[in-house]
């Protein structure tokens, strides 16, 4: 099950915080729409804390990204050894 989360006019870091708990509720994939700069760099860093991958699944107007747990989510976000 894919979860949907729009955060258009949220500044970071709310996109990056939905992210995060959509992750630690157990979605495998998450398909954000986020239209803040700062929002590609900060998803990144969130997808990769918990073991995911990121991809960009729309274009400049509306940026649209698909998080996909590759391993099991690190719910505490930390580095995994």
């Amino acid at each position: 099950m894919t979860t949907q989360i729009d955060a258009r006019g949220l500044r970071c870091p709310w996109p990056a915080i939905r992210l995060a708990r959509a992750l630690r509720d157990g979605a495998d994939s998450v398909e954000i729409i986020a239209d803040d700069p700062a929002a590609p760099g900060e998803l990144a860093a969130v997808a990769a804390a918990a073991g995911a991958d990121m991809t960009l699944i729309g274009n400049d107007i509306v940026p649209k990204f698909r998080i996909e747990r590759r391993t099991r989510v690190n719910n505490s976000f930390t580095p995994v050894e």
